[in-house]
């Protein structure tokens, strides 16, 4: 698998989700530029339901077959001790970890008033613990030899917003916090953690209803957004390329990168005698109104076609 930069000569990286999408891409792209990958997916269906080894086995065979160094893994990261097993994996199958992609997730959209109890706490599963209970384990390893990175699949569903995925929105958002503080808490270590939403035609956007004309057009659109074109930013931020980057959002859509502002205070009032609701009512709205942020959706804020 010769390339003219081997950004990840050496390294071994675990990539969640990676029999199919844009975690095949990434895994296929990592073991190209020079990395060793353990390959975890369980093989699940969209919504986290069967079990098979397949897909997993499949991309090492592909990984293989281009002269890479590739190990499926089939333990579900939704289990806690499997964090640490997956670690395991690694280490006994390429004697080292340097990486970890947090991709896997499953869908359970609902509108929020139709949402079963089920369909909130299954994603926020597999997204948000899951990717806690690798990292952790990831974690003493990285914090044991002062170095590793991270990269969290977010999405724009969170980061802007998506009808009917309340529970997909809180998780992404959640895998911010995740992040962030995992950029905070191994700063000291020389560990990295970063968060990328990616525009890419998978599973997950296949199953979004395209009910009306501009819908359907819109995912007529997408269809040109292949996996591939997530996996290099993936990678870089992966590699000693992009040291000294942590903590930060950013968004992939074909050949645009995006970097993500985050929260922040932009405007203030103050009272001296201190607020009751009255006095609130009378000035809050006047002094805030013009920059509230509108509830929009994805597609609202990425209005333009891509590049």
């Amino acid at each position: 698998m010769a390339s003219e930069s081997r950004s990840m000569e050496g390294k071994v990286a675990i990539v969640t989700g990676a029999g199919r999408g844009i975690g095949r891409a990434i895994a296929m792209l990592i073991a190209k530029e020079g990395g060793s990958v353990i390959v975890n997916d369980i093989g699940a269906s969209l919504d986290g339901e069967g079990i098979s080894a397949g897909p997993a086995e499949e991309v090492v065979a592909e990984i293989k077959a281009a002269g890479g160094k590739a190990a499926a893994n089939t333990l579900s990261i939704t289990e806690y001790k499997n964090g640490g097993a997956i670690v395991d994996h690694a280490l006994s199958e390429f004697g080292r970890l340097d990486a970890v992609v947090n991709n896997a997730g499953i869908l359970r959209d609902r509108i929020f008033h139709k949402m079963q109890e089920s369909d909130w706490l299954d994603v926020l599963n597999v997204h948000l613990n899951g990717s806690f209970n690798l990292s952790i384990a990831a974690a003493q390893q990285f914090r044991k030899q002062e170095s590793g990175a991270y990269v969290h699949m977010t999405s724009t569903s969170g980061l802007v917003g998506q009808t009917g995925q309340a529970n997909y929105m809180a998780a992404k958002m959640g895998l911010v916090g995740l992040g962030r503080g995992i950029a905070l808490d191994l700063a000291r270590y020389n560990v990295r953690s970063n968060m990328v939403a990616p525009f890419a035609w998978s599973r997950m956007v296949s199953s979004v209803p395209a009910e009306t004309p501009e819908m359907q057009a819109r995912m007529e659109r997408a269809k040109t957004l292949t996996p591939e074109t997530v996996a290099p930013l993936v990678t870089y931020l992966l590699s000693d390329l992009a040291s000294g980057i942590s903590g930060q959002i950013f968004c992939v859509r074909k050949n645009e990168v995006f970097l993500f502002n985050q929260p922040r205070p932009i405007r203030a009032i103050h009272r001296s005698e201190g607020w009751t609701p009255a006095s609130l009512g009378e000035q809050l709205k006047g002094a805030f109104s013009s920059s509230f942020t509108p509830p929009e959706e994805s597609r609202d804020v990425f209005s333009w076609p891509s590049i």
